[in-house]
């Protein structure tokens, strides 16, 4: 039997920081994800397993396995990462979870999971300390990013994106998603980034607004809604930002250790 794991719901780049800091603390951690993720920053989110199989990220490997691979995965010093959106890993009597941690940032009150963990924390809008969840982390950009909350929730979802909103392309039209660059590219403005094709005669390109470095673009081949976050340019034009984790993913790490570390019935067992 695995005990004294760590369930991350999700695998883009925020739960990802989180996964990575757990990780680095010695905590044995496992990531689950939907069959297909739609995440935008693939460099450094380790959902990009289920579509690699492996992806490492500053040094730590996330792996795509199944169940039955996860205890040579943790020999091998690497992240397991599940398909199993409903947390049905959960059920599982070879494994024992004393935290899990929902950083699918869905911004919404999440389902009951299907059994319950000594410590449950969510990340950002749509969980309430004491009622859906015991903690919840502040994950908007302001003075309060990384504190924890064990009553009440954190600030409400604005709906627009942080910085310059035009570094962020979203899908013109429902279709599939054809890419034209690649993350880490420069980016030049107006340049065609990807192509949206909702049938053979239909297709409708999506061009960059501004100058900068292409940080995230959704896998080839998804299927796209119109208005979904699809791609990310960046305008310091950093090319290494491309591949390291941001200090906002890793600030709400630190605060995930906090939470988990503050309980001394948790923290006794982590490390058994």
């Amino acid at each position: 039997m695995q005990n004294n794991i760590v369930l991350v719901r999700g695998g883009g780049d925020l739960a990802s920081g989180v996964a990575l800091r757990l990780h680095r603390a010695g905590i044995k951690t496992i990531v689950t994800e939907l069959p297909q993720p739609l995440t935008v920053r693939r460099a450094v989110s380790f959902s990009s397993a289920i579509y690699e199989e492996n992806i490492t990220i500053e040094g730590v490997t996330g792996r795509f396995v199944q169940p039955d691979d996860i205890p040579v995965t943790f020999i091998q010093n690497e992240i397991p990462v599940l398909i199993d959106p409903d947390a049905s890993i959960l059920l599982d009597s070879r494994f024992t979870f004393c935290v899990l941690v929902d950083g699918r940032m869905l911004k919404q009150s999440p389902t009951p999971l299907p059994r319950p963990v000594p410590l449950h924390i969510g990340l950002g809008p749509g969980f309430r300390a004491g009622e859906n969840c015991h903690a919840v982390v502040e994950t908007r950009r302001s003075h309060t990013l990384g504190r924890v909350h064990w009553n009440g929730s954190t600030q409400p979802d604005s709906g627009q994106p942080e910085g310059d909103s035009r570094r962020v392309l979203r899908a013109p039209i429902d279709g599939t998603l054809t890419a034209f660059a690649n993350i880490g590219d420069h980016i030049h403005e107006g340049q065609v980034i990807a192509e949206i094709q909702v049938d053979s005669n239909i297709r409708t390109q999506v061009h960059s607004p501004i100058k900068g470095v292409l940080r995230g673009l959704l896998h080839d081949g998804l299927s796209v809604t119109s208005g979904m976050k699809i791609g990310d340019v960046d305008p310091r034009d950093d090319v290494s930002a491309c591949y390291l984790v941001s200090d906002k993913a890793l600030t709400v790490g630190g605060a995930v250790l906090e939470a988990i570390l503050s309980k001394p019935e948790i923290r006794k067992r982590l490390w058994d």
